[in-house]
């Protein structure tokens, strides 16, 4: 349970290397574990400069980096953690756990106590969860009360200090830096006399709660009176807690909109002290009728100091967000297509993003478009064969829109990328990506104050802070 390596990192878009080196901390005594443990397969920990061009390219996040690259933009390496590998002097470091936060990208190397190939399950690599948390406990004492460049150059200068208190030898003792710089006498503040050890810190500061609710819609709609739509929603509550006390205790109470779906299959994090028995029991199995628990969902619980998933959820709602067709006819090189979407009408016209994207698979680059769309407008990534409808923040009053357009793809001379095992010939997809809203409660809490957010279409968010010792 120990890092091999730290770095701090400035994303700088313009400048000739893209971003630089602000901090990094490495750890000979556990390198030389490394090399034990990792036997054949060990990679050393490289050098700054090739260290940040390999982690730059594999988070896509250089300048000049626009082709399809299979190794990192294909289907079938999709990403769904911070956790990469990088491929440096034609070898690959793994684990590698980053992460871009306020124009910083935070990471570390984390010490695998065991062979590397296969490679083992993350779950088994213990330093992958105390590297992440020290990298978020940097983040947060890096911006906790940051307000301009001067501040963050005067925390950054701290940190080599900071973290021979709170990670000697590579080893996470303590992932909250204040209170390692309060040991090194940079400020003086009364720390609690009991203090729970599964939480390393208190805050201090203006009380906030935020929280933020993702939901996932798929759904396959075929237009045909003899086959069914289907679609299945599986939603996440988000949330962080700024509130002073040691065990401060909180609630939070989602309740549904006017004839909204029960919630279901309900997930909760670990945190939550209690919850109504009809909660864990609605499952998605069953059968939806009138006697479903349709809420209030209250979620009592102690937060950690981190940003946490409160809940995940399903819900069987009855029809999804957004109508659609897509229609593909092919001929030779060329194609044509047709997509027509519908914003029901109980979805709030509002979004912050709203755009379509629609790929091409085993085909090659696009070489010639012809489109007409009625709204919004339209990015063409041709050698990513690839097109992204920006639809924008609003729907037009008729709720209705389309395109239209026809497509010359090279095929000759061409290895047809990207590649897919699924999209092939006239099988295809639209992924529409939509963000309506975070929710933000912030005020001096006392208790039994309760805080209300309400967004017509998504769930009611009621806060209470019912304890703040």
């Amino acid at each position: 349970m120990a890092l091999r390596a730290v770095w701090l990192i400035r994303h700088e878009p313009g400048t000739p290397l893209g971003g630089t080196v602000k901090f990094s901390r490495r750890y000979p005594t556990v390198e030389k574990r490394a090399k034990v443990f990792n036997g054949m397969n060990y990679v050393p920990v490289p050098e700054d400069g090739p260290f940040l061009k390999a982690l730059l390219f594999q988070l896509r996040l250089l300048d000049d980096d626009k082709d399809f690259v299979e190794s990192r933009d294909s289907c079938s390496n999709i990403n769904k953690t911070s956790i990469y590998g990088l491929s440096v002097g034609g070898e690959d470091l793994w684990p590698v756990i980053a992460f871009l936060r306020n124009d910083m990208i935070y990471a570390s190397v984390p010490l695998v106590e065991q062979a590397l190939s296969p490679r083992p399950p993350l779950i088994s690599i213990s330093g992958v969860s105390q590297g992440l948390e020290l990298l978020l406990g940097v983040h947060d004492f890096l911006y906790s009360s940051q307000k301009n460049d001067t501040d963050l150059h005067s925390r950054l200068s701290q940190l080599p200090d900071l973290l021979l208190q709170a990670c000697p030898l590579g080893t996470l003792l303590d992932a909250n830096l204040q209170n390692s710089l309060n040991s090194l006498n940079f400020v003086s503040v009364t720390q609690p006399q009991k203090q729970p050890a599964w939480k390393v810190g208190t805050y201090k500061g203006k009380a906030q709660i935020s929280i933020s609710i993702t939901e996932n819609v798929k759904s396959m709609q075929y237009g045909k009176q003899d086959i069914a739509d289907t679609w299945q929603v599986v939603g996440t509550v988000a949330c962080k807690c700024d509130l002073e006390g040691v065990m401060p205790n909180v609630t939070i109470s989602l309740n549904l909109p006017t004839n909204g779906s029960p919630l279901q299959d309900i997930i909760v994090h670990p945190c939550v002290t209690s919850l109504d028995s009809a909660i864990l029991t609605s499952s998605s199995i069953d059968t939806v009728d009138d006697s479903a628990f349709s809420g209030p969902y209250k979620f009592p619980f102690t937060p950690p100091l981190e940003s946490f998933n409160l809940c995940h959820y399903t819900s069987q709602v009855p029809v999804p967000p957004i109508l659609g067709s897509y229609h593909m006819k092919e001929d030779g090189a060329q194609l044509k297509i047709t997509v027509n979407l519908k914003l029901h009408e109980s979805v709030r016209n509002n979004f912050e993003i709203c755009e379509a994207h629609i790929p091409f698979y085993n085909r090659g680059p696009i070489t010639h478009l012809e489109y007409k769309v009625s709204f919004g407008q339209l990015e063409v990534f041709r050698e990513k064969s690839l097109l992204v409808w920006i639809i924008g923040q609003k729907f037009p009053k008729s709720m209705e829109i389309s395109l239209s357009g026809t497509l010359t793809f090279r095929v000759q001379g061409h290895n047809r990328q990207p590649f897919d095992h699924i999209c092939i010939g006239s099988t295809a997809y639209v992924k529409l990506n939509f963000r309506i809203a975070d929710y933000t409660l912030t005020g001096c809490y006392a208790d039994q104050h309760s805080v209300q957010v309400f967004a017509s279409g998504k769930p009611k968010i009621s806060a209470y802070v019912t304890h703040c010792p």
